[in-house]
C-alpha cells in the first residue's frame, strides 16, 4: 500500500473518531504508532497531513479534499474489504428505527416501529400497550398474564395504573425479576432471528428498513419463540425450585 493511501486512511479514521493505537492495530503495522500520533497531531493542527515533498509532486492529505471521503471505513476484514474494492463504506448518520415486539408460547404479536425520538411512558401506552392486549385477548382469551422488563416508561405510574385497568393479570414493577441472568426474559435469540431474516442489501433508507422489518418479523420460526419461552419458564421453575437462590 503506498504511503499517500495509508496518510488518507489515517486521516478518514481521524475525522470519524477513532483513536492512534486502534489505527496501528487496524493497519496490522504498516505504519509506527509513533508516525500515527505524528500525523494525527498534524491533523489537530493544520487539519492536513503534510510531509517534505520531493519536487514537483506534493506529499499532502487535506481534511478539505477527504469530506467526500468521510463515509469511507478501512475494515479490519480483510475478506470483507476484498469484496467491497478494499473499503467498506458506511452512514456517519445512519438512519434508524426503534421496534417493539411481544413474544408468547404461541407466537408474535404484530411488530410496533417507532421511526422518530424516543419512547416515553406516554408513546408507551399509546402504541404498544393496545397491541399487546389485543393479540393476547385473541390468542389466550382472558387467562393470560403480561411481563415487561424495567425499561424507565414500563415502570411509570400512568404506564402500571393501565396495565392494571386492562391486563387479566400483569407483573408489576415491584415484582418484576432481578438484574439476573436465571430470570431474564429477554433471549438475543429472537433477535438475531429477525435480523438474519431481513434482506439487508435492500435496505437502502428508512423506508425500505421499516419495510423489511414488517416482512421480516413473519420468517421468525415459531420454534426459535417457543424454545426462548420454554426456557424461560423451566428457569423460573429451577430458580423456585433451588429456594430462589442464582442456577449454577
Amino acid at each position: 500500500m503506498k504511503s499517500k493511501d495509508i496518510q488518507d486512511i489515517v486521516l478518514s479514521k481521524y475525522l470519524n473518531g477513532d483513536t492512534p493505537t486502534k489505527f496501528f492495530r487496524d493497519l496490522s503495522g504498516g505504519v509506527g504508532l509513533a508516525t500515527i500520533k505524528r500525523w494525527c497531531q498534524m491533523i489537530r493542527q493544520y487539519g492536513s497531513i503534510e510531509l517534505s515533498s520531493p519536487p514537483g509532486r506534493p506529499r499532502i492529505a487535506r481534511t478539505s479534499e477527504n469530506i467526500r471521503k468521510n463515509e469511507r471505513v478501512w475494515t479490519v476484514d480483510r475478506a470483507d474489504a476484498d469484496k467491497r474494492g478494499g473499503i467498506k463504506e458506511k452512514r456517519k448518520f445512519p438512519q434508524k428505527v426503534m421496534v417493539w415486539p411481544g413474544v408468547c408460547s404461541k407466537g408474535i404479536t404484530p411488530l410496533v416501529i417507532f421511526d422518530e425520538g424516543t419512547v416515553d411512558h406516554a408513546c408507551y401506552i399509546e402504541k404498544v400497550l393496545p397491541v399487546a392486549l389485543k393479540y393476547g385477548n385473541k390468542v389466550f382469551g382472558n387467562d393470560w398474564i403480561f411481563q415487561q422488563d424495567g425499561a424507565k416508561p414500563h415502570q411509570h405510574h400512568l404506564t402500571q395504573q393501565w396495565c392494571l385497568n386492562n391486563f387479566p393479570s400483569f407483573i408489576d414493577k415491584d415484582r418484576c425479576p432481578p438484574n439476573s441472568p436465571d430470570l431474564n426474559p429477554l433471549d438475543d435469540s429472537i433477535w438475531d432471528e429477525l435480523a438474519n431474516a431481513i434482506s439487508w442489501n435492500k435496505v437502502k433508507s428508512k423506508t425500505t428498513l421499516i419495510q423489511q422489518l414488517k416482512s421480516s418479523i413473519n420468517k421468525v420460526r415459531e420454534s426459535v419463540v417457543f424454545e426462548s419461552c420454554a426456557s424461560w419458564t423451566n428457569r423460573l421453575y429451577r430458580v423456585y425450585q433451588n429456594n430462589g437462590n442464582y442456577l449454577r
